[in-house]
């Protein structure tokens, strides 16, 4: 059952009054009519403004909870005012003058009860305030006090007419997240109107309620929206701000709560799906000798780690369930996850289904199509290559190479989700680097399966989804609770460690020297340049200056350029170059941050390091590592360096683990940023704090599994009340 929309307030509570205006009898329906119409368009327009909020329901206008309170309990005399404090005071106006110099603005005299005298200052203002605050008016003003040159003064502050026996507030005053054209006090009221008209009863039954509310110490949800809009006067103004009061803590807690719910119930609906079952091996040891997995396996030229094995037989065994796979795999950089996905394909070759892995950028895409090709090619199996770059003959044979079923592995770009593209038999998604896409991008490649071979029900292909950005534990509790993980947490045995370096940008003739020793003792550099042209704001030296230059300083090298508006036939021959040692020093945007493999590359400098964030210092610092050469990442910094920018660097030179800088980069971006694209921003936690209230993350986990069994009903209802139709977000 919907629930409620809000009843809104007349926009117009808010708003000064207008001059009466004295209509002829005969006149007078009319214009009653005309201004019934006029306060229905207005209250349309304000509904359109919260909607802007996310305020649709009278619930979600009753979720809506402040962001800070003011203190307008309590009057300071005008003469115990002090520059830099906020404060509230009353007085009247005894002039009012709007002055021109230096630039126009409304100037208001006060002066209190004791004959102490402050000044209002307006830059901008309307004919309607002015009126507002004409002499002889008795105002209460509330802002930032500051000393200027005819003495105190308060800029823009908030002002109220009032008389002398207005009582003052008895609780704080809620200042709540608005938009343009929705004043605070309309949304107040608003919000108030919905408070007293909506029942919070007690979702949590009787034993979970024991369980994980009053053992936390938590008050009635009710209680807690009721103290979080009106604090009492006498309230820990400081736990209120921070989140740690108790109230805080119940709501943050049903939020969590509702995410954990709707995870599951996510989980729980793709387990009630179809999708074609993948059986492992035949029957008999020389049948499952000749699958194409085992003569993969056979065929390369390493074995696999004993983390790769783990996570190999754990995707084997979704494969062979009815329903669809739905695993994240994560690995640090390097640790051999294309080849898990290789076996993958390879299974669901084998069980007569097409498997397709889609690649943000072309660059990785054609890595994999290589690195695929070359194992898989030899053993009887037809790869297709599909990108926005091919020419029209090569597009139009891969289109047909797909949708007839003779290409059983289709590798490609965001090109694979264009309506053109068909799949006779798609059982298999793979999608790398799946942060980079958004939901909608995910589900459109996962919609491309068609119906199940005997044409009796539509089936939805297996996902497998691949990350190089590990994945924090608070993350992995929360966001992607509904996902299967596995973890590669071991890299292939010849790995050298990476020694990391910060150099100030002052000693770059150093670091030039140092790139020539290097290639002129057989190895290859990567030199990473964060932008293409010159811009004026950022003062970064860009890739195409940066090659010239190098060109210049290094001619007993070759040196190339690539970067992401170089035609691809272009950037191709060049990678290709490099691949194949023809070219020793390569200038690159982060074109390269993932995917490009080159044992043989040993020194990486990375040009403007304070610019980049941790995951991408980390995936490019990945490109080196690859060979039994010892190497080194140099990270170029111009100065001064900000806060945080220090902490970034900081935490490069101490840690190649991937997983310790991902846990600090959440604690540094937060997990808005972290994320990406994973839930198009529209289901993000708005009350509850990864860091700060990780504790909180188990409790929630825990009521909801039980509430999933025990409580569907209960499920159903607490999800309404908190998340209303965003849950789709989760299901991609």
């Amino acid at each position: 059952m919907p629930l409620p929309r809000p009843h809104l307030p007349d926009p117009s509570d808010d708003v000064p009054a207008a001059e009466p205006v004295v209509e002829s009898p005969r006149k007078a329906p009319k214009a009653a009519k005309v201004a019934k119409v006029a306060k229905v368009a207005k209250v349309a327009k304000s509904a359109d403004k919260l909607a802007k909020l996310g305020l649709t329901r009278d619930i979600d206008l009753v979720l809506h909870l402040p962001m800070r309170y003011e203190d307008e309990t309590s009057l300071t005399p005008i003469g115990e005012l002090l520059p830099g404090e906020t404060a509230q005071t009353e007085g009247v106006v005894f002039d009012n003058e709007i002055a021109y110099r230096p630039r126009r603005q409304l100037l208001v005299k006060l002066r209190d009860d004791a004959g102490e005298e402050l000044i209002l200052r307006f830059l901008n203002f309307y004919g309607s305030q002015v009126k507002q605050m004409a002499v002889g008016e008795r105002l209460r003003v509330r802002g930032d006090v500051r000393g200027g040159f005819f003495g105190l003064e308060m800029v823009h502050p908030s002002v109220r007419p009032v008389d002398t026996d207005t009582p003052l507030p008895q609780a704080l005053t809620p200042v709540y997240p608005s938009t343009a054209g929705v004043s605070q006090a309309y949304l107040r009221k608003a919000i108030d109107n919905a408070v007293a008209r909506t029942p919070l009863p007690e979702l949590l039954p009787e034993p979970l309620a024991q369980a994980y509310v009053r053992r936390l110490g938590l008050p009635p949800l009710a209680q807690a929206v009721r103290t979080l809009h009106h604090p009492s006067a006498d309230a820990d103004e400081a736990a209120l701000i921070d989140g740690t009061d108790p109230a805080w803590t119940r709501i943050k807690f049903d939020e969590l709560l509702a995410q954990q719910l709707s995870l599951k119930r996510a989980h729980e609906e793709r387990r009630r799906r179809t999708a074609p079952p993948m059986p492992a091996a035949s029957n008999g040891a020389q049948a499952a000798a000749q699958t194409l997995s085992a003569r993969l396996r056979a065929a390369l030229p390493f074995a696999l780690t004993g983390a790769q094995e783990r996570v190999v037989a754990e995707i084997s065994a979704d494969l062979t369930a009815p329903h669809p796979m739905q695993r994240l795999l994560q690995g640090d950089v390097g640790s051999g996850k294309t080849v898990v996905a290789a076996l993958a394909a390879a299974q669901a070759i084998d069980a007569g289904y097409q498997a397709a892995m889609m690649a943000p950028t072309e660059i990785l895409a054609e890595q994999h199509a290589r690195k695929l090709r070359g194992w898989l090619e030899p053993l009887g199996v037809a790869v297709a290559w599909l990108a926005g770059s091919l020419k029209t003959k090569e597009k139009r044979a891969a289109l047909e190479a797909a949708a007839s079923g003779t290409a059983q592995l289709v590798i490609g770009t965001h090109a694979m989700i264009q309506e053109t593209v068909e799949f006779a038999r798609l059982g298999l998604v793979i999608v790398d680097e799946q942060h980079r896409f958004g939901v909608a991008q995910r589900l459109a490649l996962r919609a491309k399966a068609h119906r199940a071979a005997d044409g009796a029900s539509d089936f939805q292909p297996h996902q497998l989804m691949m990350s190089a950005t590990p994945i924090p534990r608070t993350l992995a509790m929360t966001y992607y609770a509904d996902l299967d993980v596995s973890t590669i947490d071991e890299l292939p045995p010849g790995r050298t460690p990476i020694v990391t370096k910060l150099v100030s940008d002052t000693r770059r003739d150093e670091v030039v020297a140092r790139v020539r020793e290097a290639a002129l003792t057989g190895r290859q550099v990567y030199w990473v340049c964060p932008l293409i042209e010159e811009s004026e704001t950022l003062q970064l030296q860009t890739a195409v200056e940066t090659f010239e230059k190098l060109a210049a300083a290094l001619p007993e090298l070759r040196v190339g350029l690539v970067h992401g508006r170089l035609p691809p036939m272009e950037k191709a021959a060049v990678m290709e170059a490099f691949a194949g040692n023809e070219v020793q020093l390569l200038v690159a945007t982060t074109v390269i941050e993932v995917g490009v493999d080159v044992p043989n590359a040993s020194l990486m400098v990375i040009e403007h390091a304070e610019r980049f964030g941790l995951a991408q210092l980390h995936q490019l610092r990945g490109r080196v590592g690859r060979g039994s050469t010892a190497s080194v990442c140099v990270l170029l910094y111009g100065g001064p360096l900000s806060l945080t920018a220090r902490a970034r660097l900081k935490t490069m030179r101490e840690t190649t683990d991937g997983f310790e800088i991902a846990r600090r980069d959440l604690e540094i971006r937060g997990p808005g940023e972290f994320l990406g694209a994973r839930q198009s921003g529209a289901a993000m936690l708005r009350f509850a704090d990864l860091q700060n209230d990780a504790w909180l993350i188990e409790p929630a986990r825990e009521a909801a599994a039980r509430l999933v069994a025990e409580y569907p009903d209960v499920v159903a209802a607490h999800l309404a009340r908190w998340l209303g139709g965003r849950e789709q977000y989760l299901k991609a």
